[in-house]
């Protein structure tokens, strides 16, 4: 005789519970998808563990506040929320743990030509060589599209239009940006060198 595998419906309510408890439940059900998701968590599924019409952002902002001086802080990244270690720690967990694997292993080419993508977004392999003066290879693209941090945009649509390549969300999700609105203004990249001055 075959069991009934289905999940019990998850009380999201929790009337039983006087106010100040239910909203304490709110947030460690918030914390316990975040800590288990490796990606961002949009607002919409953060609600399915919550009461109707309770506010997402004031829980998330209340649990923010209760993790305040500990090692880790949810991070508003791409779409949703996410947790991730304070800067401050980073050296610490090079020292100790193994995140190789989790590494972006760019160089300083590499960033710039992620930059011009995220900057000029949709552009062109002949685009990219416009701003750089050389042609880009097709082996530093696959790289950045292996690992997820470009993918292909918009073609014109005529026939033999060239491919065109934009960010995704994992390149916010690795630079740790909410939206491209985020990025670093161009003036302020350019007066501290790190990009060339408009022509």
């Amino acid at each position: 005789m075959a069991r009934d595998r289905r999940e019990p419906e998850l009380d999201r309510e929790l009337a039983d519970l006087p106010p100040e408890m239910r909203w304490r439940e709110w947030m460690r059900r918030i914390e316990a998808v975040l800590f288990a998701s490796a990606a961002p968590v949009p607002r919409e599924d953060l609600a399915r563990v919550v009461g109707q019409g309770v506010s997402v952002d004031l829980l998330v902002g209340d649990l923010s506040a209760d993790m305040e001086g500990r090692a880790v802080e949810i991070a508003r990244v791409a779409s949703g929320w996410m947790f991730r270690t304070r800067a401050v720690y980073a050296p610490a967990i090079r020292a100790a743990a193994d995140v190789g694997a989790q590494m972006l292993d760019l160089s300083e080419f590499d960033v710039a030509v992620l930059a011009a993508i995220a900057y000029h977004q949709p552009i062109t392999r002949d685009g990219l060589k416009d701003i750089f003066g050389k042609e880009i290879s097709r082996d530093l693209i696959g790289r950045l599209h292996a690992q997820g941090l470009i993918g292909t945009g918009p073609r014109a649509p005529r026939r033999g239009a060239p491919y065109t390549f934009v960010t995704t969300e994992q390149f916010l999700v690795a630079f740790g940006l909410e939206s491209l609105r985020d990025l670093p203004d161009r003036e302020q990249l350019e007066d501290a060198g790190v990009a060339a001055e408009a022509p």
